[in-house]
C-alpha cells in the first residue's frame, strides 16, 4: 500500500460519508464505494459511485486496492469487526484515515484501519487500537489506551490515563474522568460522566454514570 493506492469504502451509510469526506479533504484516490444493500447500487456520496456488493473487492488484488471501513455504529456491535475481519483475513490492508484538521500529540500510535474525525484531538503518548473511530470533535487527553473496535462517539470527553477495552462504545458528549478503566463491549450513554471503573459487557448512563 501506498498513499496513491487507491482506496474502496466498505459501506455507503452516514459514517462512509464522514469518512469519504476525509479522504477528499486528503487528497485520497477514492474509487468507489460497495455495500451489500442492493438499494444503494448506482448511487453516489460526495460525488462517489457505490458500485455494488462487497463481492466487487474480491476482483482487485491485494496489492492493487486498499481498503477503508465505512461501518459506523451507535451501539455496541459486532458487524464492524467482522466486516475488517473478514477481508484481512484474506490479506486485504486498510489505511487509518486521519482528518487534516485533527490534532495528534507526540508518541501516539495510531493502529491500523483506525478513523480519527474532523476536530478531534489526540493528547501525547495514546494508543489508538485497530479499527477504532474517534469521531467528530472527540478529545481524548495524555496516556489514554484505547482497545480495538471501539466507537469514541462525536464529541465525547476522556481525561488523561484512561483505558478503554475492546469492542466499547462512548457514546455522544459522554465524559470519562481521568485513571478510568472501562471494560470491553462496555456502552457508555450519551451525556453522561463516567467517574469510576466499569466492568466488561456493562451498560451505563446519566451523571455520574449509572448500571441500566
Amino acid at each position: 500500500m501506498t498513499d496513491t493506492t487507491p482506496v474502496n469504502v466498505l459501506g455507503a451509510g452516514g459514517h462512509a460519508k464522514v469518512v469519504i469526506n476525509a479522504l477528499l479533504a486528503l487528497g485520497v484516490p477514492v474509487m468507489g464505494i460497495t455495500d451489500p444493500d442492493p438499494e444503494t447500487h448506482g448511487s453516489k456520496i460526495l460525488g462517489v459511485s457505490v458500485l455494488g456488493d462487497d463481492e466487487l473487492v474480491f476482483e482487485h488484488t491485494t496489492e492493487s486496492v486498499v481498503l477503508v471501513n465505512g461501518v459506523g455504529s451507535t451501539d455496541i456491535s459486532s458487524h464492524r469487526k467482522n466486516i475488517y475481519q473478514r477481508f484481512l483475513d484474506a490479506g486485504y490492508s486498510f489505511r487509518p484515515v486521519v482528518h487534516p484538521s485533527a490534532v495528534i500529540g507526540r508518541e501516539t500510535e495510531i493502529s491500523d484501519s483506525v478513523q480519527v474525525m474532523a476536530g478531534v484531538v489526540i493528547q501525547p503518548g495514546c494508543r489508538i487500537g485497530a479499527n477504532t473511530i474517534i469521531n467528530t470533535r472527540a478529545s481524548i487527553d495524555h496516556d489514554c489506551v484505547i482497545g480495538a473496535h471501539t466507537h469514541i462517539a462525536p464529541g465525547a470527553v476522556l481525561g488523561g490515563g484512561i483505558t478503554v477495552g475492546e469492542g466499547s462504545h462512548i457514546g455522544a458528549g459522554a465524559t470519562v474522568i481521568q485513571n478510568v478503566v472501562i471494560g470491553s463491549k462496555v456502552l457508555v450513554g450519551a451525556g453522561a460522566t463516567v467517574i469510576s471503573d466499569i466492568p466488561d459487557e456493562s451498560r451505563v448512563a446519566g451523571t455520574p454514570a449509572q448500571f441500566i
